[in-house]
């Protein structure tokens, strides 16, 4: 049975960063792609970011509105996805979900991911 469980989030002064952490069961983290994906108040759920499934080459994929200040990444030892949030803004705060739809790319749309975490909430305010 495939299950995301997530952890971390939480309130973060402006400029400050948080880890999410995202652990895997019932499949092999590595064998897919997953990704992260947010929701604010009042507005559809917002692709974030997503990690290839492991090849000869790996890729990661963010979005404009976070490249540079999120961090994709994956222990495999622990089937455990993170994301790494640095620099958050007052753009950031929504409800953060892990995701996977058990392929081998990285879809963009929410509809493509049938698996999902519970959802962790990321609050940043001064």
């Amino acid at each position: 049975q495939v299950q995301l469980v997530q952890s971390g989030g939480g309130l973060v002064q402006p400029g400050g960063s948080l880890r999410l952490s995202c652990a895997a069961s019932g499949f092999t983290l590595d064998s897919y792609a997953i990704g992260w994906f947010r929701q604010a108040p009042g507005k559809e759920r917002e692709w974030v970011s997503c990690i290839s499934s492991s090849g000869r080459t790996t890729y990661t994929y963010y979005a404009d509105s976070v490249k540079g200040r999120f961090t994709i990444a994956r222990d495999n030892a622990k089937n455990t996805l993170y994301l790494q949030m640095k620099s958050l803004k007052p753009d950031d705060p929504a409800v953060y979900y892990c995701a996977t739809g058990l392929r081998s790319w990285c879809p963009r749309l929410p509809g493509e991911y049938g698996f999902w975490g519970q959802g962790t909430q990321v609050t940043v305010s001064s």
